[in-house]
């Protein structure tokens, strides 16, 4: 115990000292010290004082086949063994970029057979940008520039990427913006419908975009950028009706429609692409996460048809990164989503544990006092909690409960995330119903010590 102790103060004081962590303040995070995670196994982390730690997150929204598996480590390790880097710039190309490619191009929808490769879902959609202004000035209409996004969407941490997300808390530090990106609201019903049902309100929040479009000028406009569902602004799941009537103002008015499945794809809903759980069709797809199961770090962004040939047949596309399509993350990739599809686990995500997930989490949850909805799909989740489910009143100060909620979790060692009033669920795809139920049982007795402590505090 000594031991282990002295671990995670050795750590934490370096950790301290010299490690700035992402979307955190580091003196308060410094005198509490962080956790220290020294071991992963299936959906079960270790920490340095021997915790073990039930991952409600896989990792952020990416580790779908589970930790620790050996089949991603030995492609890994070979790869690395017979060629550990070389780009794909200069003509050149190397077997497990090319394996991926076709791969993925089994794997997605029929109408998409190329792909880019990158680092990051920052930087898929940056390229996806890159990839749709490449497009339209190709097809003689440079003037199609804006890209239409959503406020309080999660587009990446780049500088397009967070200007496209609309969080306006991510510019406070960093004012520049990307120019050319307008926005439109939100399909929250819970948080801003007002009196309008669900539906009226899908439809209304989708008609936004025509507006939008008709303001900036149809000419003028390139492409709309969506997550099938919002992840880090809550897993906002749209009503019915959204999706397919932004579609259809899409292609009413030229303007490509770009699927931000940097969180969806891969199996989270129980489909290969979240968008197919949706029933619309993009133009492009972003990706990244569960790719390589969060492995090791790739993203990629799959052109339609539609994009990808007149790009091709148009002289030099002058976008790339020096890892892009990298040999060992290519390698990894091929493993991962081979064990996806062999194993069925995208299959098993849609017909088993995804119906317990949603089962367990409102039979448990549906009828707690101060859980207003819970909104998802397959493995991943969102529940909202509200002062009064049926007003939809918010509580307040929900920023400090969601915070506080989640402290009670990671007390209980469970990984749940907070956003804003609304915590966050997302296993790792190979979760068990046992492990389901750990999870579930945990998140309630959790959010019981949260309405405890409000009811306190009143």
């Amino acid at each position: 115990m000594n031991d282990r102790i002295d671990s995670t103060a050795h750590y934490r004081a370096l950790d301290a000292a010299h490690h700035m962590h992402p979307f955190s303040d580091m003196g308060a995070l410094n005198r509490t010290g962080s956790r220290v995670i020294v071991k992963a196994e299936g959906v079960y982390l270790w920490d340095s004082e021997g915790n073990r730690i039930i991952d409600g997150m896989a990792g952020l929204w990416c580790v779908n086949v589970g930790y620790g598996r050996r089949e991603l480590a030995d492609a890994a390790l070979k790869q690395m063994q017979e060629l550990p880097y070389y780009n794909t710039f200069f003509k050149t190309t190397h077997p497990p970029v090319v394996e991926l490619s076709a791969l993925l191009a089994e794997l997605a929808p029929s109408k998409f057979n190329r792909f880019l490769y990158c680092n990051s879902g920052s930087e898929a959609n940056d390229t996806a940008l890159r990839a749709v202004h490449r497009y339209w000035a190709v097809q003689g209409q440079p003037k199609k520039r804006h890209v239409i996004a959503r406020t309080n969407a999660y587009h990446g941490s780049t500088i397009a990427g967070a200007t496209l997300g609309g969080m306006s808390y991510m510019h406070e530090q960093m004012p520049s913006k990307m120019e050319h990106v307008a926005h439109i609201d939100q399909p929250y019903w819970f948080g801003e419908g007002g009196a309008m049902n669900a539906e009226a309100f899908g439809l209304a929040r989708a008609r936004q975009l025509e507006a939008k479009i008709l303001e900036l000028g149809a000419d003028n406009v390139a492409a709309f950028i969506g997550e099938p569902f919002q992840g880090a602004g809550g897993v906002i799941f749209p009503p019915s009706g959204y999706w397919p009537e932004v579609e259809r103002i899409c292609r009413k008015h030229d303007v490509l429609l770009i699927a931000d499945e940097v969180i969806g794809g891969f199996g989270r809903t129980g489909e290969w692409f979240a968008h197919e759980h949706f029933g619309f069709e993009p133009d492009v797809i972003t990706m990244a996460k569960g790719l390589t199961s969060g492995y090791v770090p790739m993203g990629a962004v799959a052109l339609s048809d539609r994009i990808a040939d007149p790009i091709v047949q148009n002289g030099e596309f002058n976008h790339g990164f020096t890892y892009s399509g990298h040999p060992v993350a290519a390698a990894a990739a091929v493993a991962n989503l081979k064990l996806l599809r062999d194993e069925g686990i995208v299959a098993r995500v849609k017909h088993d544990a995804g119906p317990y997930f949603q089962k367990r989490l409102r039979e448990a949850l549906g009828d707690h006092p101060i859980v207003g909805e819970i909104a998802g799909v397959g493995l991943v989740a969102g529940i909202q909690l509200a002062e009064d489910r049926a007003t939809r009143k918010r509580f307040a100060n929900g920023d400090d409960i969601g915070a506080m909620c989640r402290d009670f979790c990671f007390a209980s060692n469970l990984v749940m995330r907070a956003s804003h009033d609304r915590m966050l669920l997302s296993p790792p795809l190979v979760v068990t119903h046992d492990e389901i139920d750990e999870i579930v049982d945990r998140a309630s007795a959790a959010i019981d010590a949260t309405a405890r402590a409000i009811t306190r505090a009143a």
